[in-house]
């Protein structure tokens, strides 16, 4: 195995309000396992109206930066792609370690109106990404909303055709715990294997109303928990090498 992707020296140098998190993520890979391995990193950002108080409130930025802390263990990169969806994609944009503050809300401070929520849409940019990447390696996905999609057997249908492609999708929730908003992401959560995809290709959790009070090292915990069972799964199928 070899170390973090990016080292700890650079991440003080590019980025040094992000260093805890960085330090944070490395004692989650650790325990999980996936200490040394790669991944591509991406963020999915819910834009839908309801989401407005979680960017005014710094919530939407706290999660960036805390998937770059991440990210800099498993790409060298120094950069996340980012897709804003609502009910349709509203931009793919990157966030980086250099230049990450506040980042998130300048670029949604120039989108558009507030839409609902198309999951396959959002689903489908990340896709889209990836292959044409290039990437050799598995792909996690942090996948942020408040709600259930506009279309339910949309995104069920794009979550099982991905299933044989090497990304891992993990939903995390924002908003009220007892919400039915997330009956369906728990649904999309157990959905059969092999009945319905090849390999259980996403995970969930629930954030709760104010995602910022999750300690930084239950949120890792919950990020990378069920992503070496998945990578296990996909190298027996064939779906990553690496």
């Amino acid at each position: 195995m070899t170390g973090s992707a990016i080292d700890l020296r650079k991440v003080e140098e590019t980025a040094p309000a992000l260093v805890s998190l960085y330090k944070s993520a490395g004692v989650s890979l650790r325990k999980y396992g996936l200490e040394g391995g790669r991944a591509s990193v991406y963020l999915v950002l819910d834009y839908s109206g309801s989401m407005r108080p979680y960017y005014d409130d710094g919530s939407v930025q706290a999660l960036a930066d805390r998937v770059l802390g991440l990210s800099a263990h498993l790409d060298d990169d120094g950069r996340v792609p980012v897709v804003f969806f609502s009910t349709e994609v509203d931009a793919v944009e990157e966030i980086s370690l250099a230049g990450h503050e506040g980042r998130v809300n300048e670029i949604a401070a120039g989108l558009g109106h507030m839409g609902k929520t198309a999951y396959h849409a959002a689903m489908d940019a990340v896709i889209d990404h990836y292959l044409d990447s290039g990437s050799a390696h598995p792909a996690l996905v942090v996948f942020q909303t408040d709600g259930g999609p506009i279309s339910r057997p949309a995104a069920e249908k794009y979550l099982c055709k991905a299933a044989r492609l090497p990304l891992f999708w993990q939903f995390v929730g924002f908003g009220d715990t007892r919400s039915s908003q997330f009956d369906f992401l728990r649904r999309l959560d157990d959905l059969p294997v092999p009945g319905r995809r090849v390999v259980d290709n996403a995970g969930y959790f629930h954030a709760g109303p104010d995602p910022r009070a999750v300690k930084d090292s239950e949120l890792y915990d919950r990020l990378v928990g069920e992503f070496p069972a998945w990578l296990d799964a996909a190298r027996r199928l064939g779906i990553t090498a690496s």
